[in-house]
């Protein structure tokens, strides 16, 4: 049996264990995954014909508010807020589910997590999180610290420069599209 769990995990397939862990605690989950370019946050809850995504927030939707999408940290708080934006009126209790990610202080599952809860859903548990890390500070830092050497500077944030957008602003226009989230 334990060979067969370590090589459903080895293939990244479903963590039985943890699922039905979860499953036991009869709360809907937020689920948070994240690939190299984007981060989806669903509310799901458990039916026994399958599971049912009941609200949706995906990461590529920032772009139309002004914000560069990648797959970091402010992303994930941000596609958060939207989640418990889109999930309003939602009064009960969830679970976070993260999956086959192993629980990291500071990742971005976490991250995703805080700005649900920063935007009014009670997940259980206790998330905390660093705020200078949630609004970019730790990317503007590194930029400015690089900015000196231009072929550097123009790799690591080429992703960023594409978009015309300013790695050095980036906490700026956090605070800009989270006034549009919560509005």
């Amino acid at each position: 049996m334990r060979r067969f769990i370590r090589a459903r995990r080895a293939s990244a397939l479903t963590d039985y264990g943890r699922r039905i862990a979860l499953l036991k605690s009869n709360l809907p989950r937020v689920v948070v995954r994240k690939s190299n370019r984007n981060i989806v946050a669903q509310i799901v809850r458990y039916e026994p014909t399958g599971d049912k995504v009941v609200v949706t927030a995906r990461s590529s939707e920032l772009a139309a508010m002004g914000w560069p999408v990648h797959s970091n940290t402010p992303t994930a708080y941000l596609t958060g807020m939207m989640l418990a934006k889109r999930a309003k009126g939602m009064s009960e209790e969830l679970v976070l589910d993260t999956g086959l990610y192993k629980p990291t202080k500071s990742s971005i599952i976490f991250a995703a997590a805080k700005g649900a809860i920063d935007g009014g859903l009670k997940i259980k548990g206790n998330i905390q999180f660093d705020e200078k890390r949630i609004t970019g500070s730790h990317i503007v830092a590194y930029a400015d610290s690089i900015k000196s050497d231009s072929a550097r500077y123009s790799k690591q944030f080429s992703g960023y420069l594409k978009v015309k957008a300013d790695p050095t602003a980036i906490a700026a226009r956090f605070d800009e599209v989270k006034k549009k989230i919560s509005s």
